[in-house]
């Protein structure tokens, strides 16, 4: 996987501390959730995030997340009255590393989003990493997410 350069990504440090809380919150399941912001001058700015409850199974949450029809819609919703878009989607891998997995590649949605994966080791985020979806879904390129420290 080569990280991918011409995507151009910032993640707000509100939107990354609010994934982190989620994801050490829901350890040692798997957490997802929805990416907000806009394009702006080029550039993909996550500004907020919207938690999702993990509906897979609940014997299988501990390494696969699902997010709902009606959970999608309801992001739309949101994004649409702060004037934002649905930018991708975030989940974490509890004691494993922040790369996407086979699964993640098979059920990845869309080429044009943003994938943000959280490792979680031992309750604690210890890396934090941004994926994109190759066009031809092969699998994922790794995107730099420009964003500041955790602010915890």
């Amino acid at each position: 996987m080569e990280l991918r350069q011409e995507q151009r990504v910032h993640l707000e440090a509100c939107a990354k501390d609010s994934m982190a809380l989620h994801a050490e919150g829901g350890y040692p399941n798997e957490i997802c959730g929805v990416l907000l912001g806009r394009e702006i001058d080029g550039k993909r700015v996550i500004m907020n995030t919207m938690p999702v409850e993990n509906t897979f199974d609940a014997d299988e949450q501990y390494h696969r997340f699902l997010i709902t029809p009606k959970a999608m819609f309801t992001a739309e919703k949101l994004a649409r009255r702060d004037r934002m878009d649905v930018l991708g989607v975030y989940h974490s891998h509890p004691n494993a590393p922040a790369h996407p997995s086979l699964y993640d590649a098979e059920h990845a949605a869309w080429t044009s989003w943003t994938y943000v994966i959280l490792s979680v080791q031992g309750g604690k985020v210890v890396d934090v990493r941004g994926w994109q979806l190759q066009d031809d879904r092969a699998g994922f390129d790794e995107i730099e997410l420009g964003s500041s420290q955790l602010r915890r």
